[in-house]
């Protein structure tokens, strides 16, 4: 194993000199995509519809194309469903990554097409292991067991006797590896694929434990109901009494503030790295390449041609969408891709700040549709994230999952924001916790403040403890149980915090 853990880490060091190109020439690969994008569709429904062998400029596919969320591709997605082809993409589409996303009931469905498969995710795939073997040539990552902790996926017949596959990315990736991989990992797919994720995590923790594990990768959330359960097991005090050789968490999909004390105490070892990366159901857009700092490297060559919007200037009538070299820092941006699975100027719904732009690299910030605005406060999920950091750390206590709603003004009373928090250590003095926790959303976003100033328009935060598990039996009870489903960390109207209330009363 040691032998093949050395080949392995100077074969995906080899990457990085390609890396180094989009770095040293960022809008000239993006640029070459742009074309080669227009020229492979140009002869598809949508291709012809757009004429897209006239677009010879990114000035003029902005003016002829609209920025376009899913509810415009779906009649496009349901035809490729039943069997039609050549309409966004020219290759067949058969898997359909299926994203519940955070702020809608309904599932969408993504199509991934064989390009996106091989250029984006598992290029994505590759280039993480390369950016990490890069930084850490004494790694031994290859030289014992990674875990993936997959999704589901159905089959199902269309119309015309045709066959398409949906389910979770993480599955659909996990299907269409090369064989060789399943060498490095474990459980075996009959286990990862499982649909029914209670007895799932049983039988991984039952599988894994067999084997020297260096790696895992997952939502941190599920990834530590998996460790958890291992400990129960084994009845040992940490991971690294179970795994040894742990050494790497690839994780992304959620924040990874409100956990990270959770796995230091899990993992307690100075030799545990973490690797942040932004894998969506619509492509692998960016990774973590350096540890002592969060953002991530914005990867440039996978097939993807990036625009975005002021998020300011997303209510507007005509939102103008601008090219990677306008962009300035720590500006909110909302992004728009266009991409080798035939998504045209999609809307991806995440926004992103830049905190670099050479190279260009980006945080996220949250979603175009996650957000507290009820009273002017405009509160997104970073704030939200960094104020329970703040409060936690100086509390010394754990937050497991949160959600926030505003209460609205009814009669004289006062607006006010209710947090429902699910803690792995309560704080000693609740009201304390509030305080800090309030007066940390004061400094990171001035809209809040000036609302809160002197209670005039917003009292104080309303914190309510949850008692354990209350979120897993939510996502249950609503059939979302996986990796692929996230609380809503913050909404702007009280469905969510209302339906939980409820459900514990």
């Amino acid at each position: 194993m040691e032998l093949l853990n050395t080949v392995i880490s100077w074969l995906m060091k080899k990457r990085i000199h390609q890396i180094e190109l989009f770095l040293k020439y960022p809008h000239e690969v993006q640029h070459e995509w742009f074309k080669k994008l227009l020229q492979t569709a140009r002869d598809t429904e949508w291709g012809q519809a757009y004429e897209f062998k006239s677009i010879h400029s990114p000035e003029i596919f902005r003016e002829r194309i609209p920025v376009r969320e899913y509810d415009d591709f779906k009649p496009s997605i349901d035809r490729l469903k039943r069997g039609e082809q050549n309409i966004l993409w020219p290759t067949d589409i058969k898997w359909f990554a299926k994203s519940s996303g955070t702020t809608a009931d309904k599932s969408k469905f993504i199509p991934v097409s064989e390009e996106a498969l091989e250029e984006c995710h598992f290029k994505g795939g590759k280039d993480l292991l390369s950016i990490y073997c890069n930084n850490h040539p004494e790694t031994n990552l290859f030289a014992g067991k990674s875990i993936g902790m997959g999704g589901t996926h159905q089959i199902v017949e269309g119309s015309n006797e045709s066959m398409y596959y949906q389910g979770d990315l993480s599955a659909i990736l996990m299907q269409n590896l090369p064989f060789w991989v399943e060498f490095l990992r474990t459980p075996n797919l009959s286990i990862a694929l499982m649909d029914e994720w209670e007895s799932k995590i049983d039988k991984m923790a039952a599988a894994t434990i067999q084997h020297d594990v260096t790696n895992i990768s997952g939502v941190p959330s599920w990834t530590l109901l998996l460790f958890r359960r291992i400990l129960d097991i084994t009845g040992k005090e940490h991971l690294l009494e179970v795994w040894p050789n742990f050494e790497l968490f690839i994780h992304g999909g959620v924040s990874f503030k409100p956990y990270r004390e959770q796995f230091r105490r899990i993992l307690p070892s100075r030799g545990m790295h973490y690797l942040e990366t932004y894998n969506a159901s619509e492509g692998f857009f960016a990774i973590q390449d350096r540890d002592s700092v969060s953002d991530m490297l914005l990867m440039l060559d996978y097939g993807i041609y990036y625009e975005f919007i002021p998020v300011d200037d997303l209510g507007s009538e005509s939102p103008k969408a601008i090219a990677l070299e306008e962009v300035k820092p720590e500006v909110n941006y909302a992004m728009v891709i266009s991409t080798n699975a035939g998504l045209w100027r999609y809307l991806v719904g995440d926004t992103v700040q830049f905190t670099s732009i050479n190279p260009y690299r980006i945080r996220i910030t949250g979603r175009t549709r996650s957000f507290i605005n009820a009273f002017g406060e405009e509160i997104i999920v970073d704030n939200a994230d960094q104020a329970l950091s703040i409060a936690c750390e100086r509390c010394n206590c754990q937050v497991i999952d949160y959600t926030a709603a505003p209460v609205y003004m009814e009669g004289s009373s006062r607006g006010a924001h209710e947090w429902l928090i699910e803690f792995e250590e309560p704080p000693q003095e609740m009201a304390y916790f509030t305080e800090i926790l309030d007066n940390a959303l004061k400094s990171l976003n001035s809209d809040y403040e000036a609302k809160r100033y002197h209670n005039l328009m917003l009292a104080a935060p309303i914190i309510r403890v949850m008692p354990r598990h209350t979120f897993y039996k939510w996502l249950k009870s609503k059939g979302k149980l996986g990796g692929q489903h996230k609380v809503p960390r913050l909404f702007n109207d009280r469905k969510y915090v209302d339906e939980i209330l409820q459900m514990i009363s």
